[in-house]
């Protein structure tokens, strides 16, 4: 019930047309990019993703998991939030770094301590998340609701630079956005993860519009067949018609 994304411009083969895209990059945001340091970064996460997908034997891997392509849609997401030149770096890094792709001391290496910095939060932030969610346990509905609560705070409270809060909920939108050709139980962890920490977190730092998509795509995959339900009053509010959803 949301517009999801913009999509990457893409060349008759198949690739990232990277000059047209960073021209757009530039157009979100309201800070003058160092639009060399910005390609470097991108070069960087396309070539770790060529040589992991030619190890693997993939033909570049499906885009869901195509960890160049998520860091160009998080570094999107971040311009339209107006974060600064370091954030959209790290974003472009960080898919690369967290899947092994990349090594951290290459990127202290390439682009100086606080991308490495910056990436290293969001790596903790993942950790800590993703394992001490109660609700992917069999938790108690109402221990579960407290501990969630106190999950987010706990995240909060380590969070020394908000820009690496910002960088995760980005992660997590592009992977809310792409899910849907995944499992139904990694649909429903994605989505049950979203929407118990970073729909919140991102209504505490004031990004609506992301907590708003957030929570619709999550519904999708928690409660499926009231979001079809839903979806399908809303167009027929709209136009009059009857839409089958999938």
């Amino acid at each position: 019930m949301v517009k999801v994304r913009d999509e990457h411009p893409i060349r008759e083969d198949g690739s990232v047309d990277l000059e047209l895209w960073l021209e757009r990059l530039q157009m979100k945001t309201d800070y003058r990019l160092d639009i060399d340091a910005i390609r470097k970064a991108c070069d960087v996460s396309r070539e770790a993703q060529a040589k992991a997908a030619k190890a693997d034997g993939d033909d570049w891997a499906s885009e869901h998991k195509n960890s160049y392509l998520i860091g160009l849609e998080m570094a999107q997401i971040l311009a339209e939030l107006q974060q600064d030149q370091e954030s959209l770096v790290a974003a472009i890094l960080y898919r690369a770094v967290r899947e092994d792709k990349l090594s951290l001391p290459k990127v202290r290496k390439e682009f100086g301590q606080v991308i490495e910095t910056l990436i290293h939060g969001v790596l903790q932030m993942a950790a800590i998340g993703s394992r001490k969610n109660p609700r992917h346990d069999a938790a108690v509905l109402g221990d579960a609701e407290g501990q969630v609560d106190n999950l987010r705070k706990m995240l909060v409270a380590m969070i020394d630079d908000v820009r690496v809060a910002l960088i995760k909920i980005a992660e997590r939108t592009c992977a809310i956005r792409r899910v849907k050709d995944e499992s139904r139980k990694k649909r429903y962890l994605v989505a049950r993860e979203v929407f118990d920490i970073y729909a919140p977190l991102a209504h505490r730092l004031g990004i609506g519009h992301i907590k708003w998509e957030l929570e619709d795509l999550s519904f999708r995959y928690l409660k499926p067949n009231d979001y079809k339900n839903i979806a399908r009053l809303l167009d027929e509010k709209t136009t009059g018609s009857s839409v089958v959803y999938q």
